[in-house]
């Protein structure tokens, strides 16, 4: 239920077409100390946005300024952001080019393998697509903060966090501290 109301607030509030434009100067004040002038954070922790599907960004700032989704750093930053600016936010960041931070560590080959070979019995691209870039609500995964992923990916197996679905969830149950951190390199480390 809760997450036919979000897709459904998600979609119903393009009324009027998001302006990239006016999200780049939204997020000049608000958004890049910590997710980077290009999108790519630089911020341990820190998710880059540069690429993410609008709606992905869309629906997860509508989870932070409702209190659905906790994140002390965020919460504050969307509590009471109006429908419109957050549309225009997530224009902006979808409208940049994706790509790795500047520190991503260097890629580690057996871990890389042995994250992809998690990644296939794990279904990985079904939801993500084959190149990981994401889709609709579903994140780009690729090129992402490393450490980012891992967290997120624990608080997921350690149902902690949920998405407007509880795929995510059932995905990663029962993946070791090690899968995770496999899994993590191997989607940091595509392009």
């Amino acid at each position: 239920m809760l997450a036919a109301a979000l897709v459904a607030a998600a979609a119903s509030t393009g009324a009027q077409a998001a302006d990239a434009r006016r999200g780049a100067d939204l997020a000049a004040h608000r958004c890049v100390n910590c997710h980077g002038d290009n999108g790519r954070s630089q911020v341990p922790g820190v998710p880059s946005l540069a690429g993410q599907p609008a709606d992905f960004i869309t629906v997860q700032m509508i989870l932070l300024r409702e209190g659905i989704r906790q994140a002390p750093a965020m919460n504050p930053f969307a509590q009471g952001l109006p429908d419109r600016d957050i549309e225009d936010l997530a224009a902006f960041f979808a409208s940049l080019p994706p790509g790795p931070p500047d520190d991503r560590a260097p890629k580690d080959e057996a871990l890389f393998a042995a994250g992809q070979a998690l990644a296939g019995p794990r279904h990985c691209a079904t939801c993500h697509v084959a190149d990981y870039g994401g889709r609709a609500q579903i994140p780009r995964v690729a090129a992402q903060r490393e450490e980012y992923l891992v967290h997120a990916m624990t608080e997921y197996r350690d149902g902690k966090r949920a998405g407007v679905d509880t795929q995510m969830n059932g995905a990663v149950v029962g993946l070791s501290n090690a899968h995770i951190a496999a899994l993590a390199h191997f989607l940091a480390h595509l392009d």
